[in-house]
């Protein structure tokens, strides 16, 4: 369970459901994604960096932010 408090995002400043299922589903698009970023990145080191970086720097971000508690 994570907790990130000092938000401005509710009234609690705290987030506590947000922030764990975003690292839930930031981990199981890792699972799919860095094999398959692994794979491309033998041909393409560019590509195969930015899928095996989609995770972290796309899936988190977003549904931490879509869940405001």
């Amino acid at each position: 369970m994570f907790i990130e408090c000092g938000n401005t995002d509710n009234p609690c400043r705290c987030k506590v459901v947000g922030p764990t299922l975003a690292f839930v589903l930031m981990v199981a698009a890792a699972v799919v994604e860095w094999p398959v970023g692994a794979a491309v990145w033998i041909c393409s080191h560019k590509s195969g960096r930015k899928i095996m970086g989609q995770p972290v720097m796309t899936v988190y971000p977003k549904v931490n932010q879509a869940i405001p508690f």
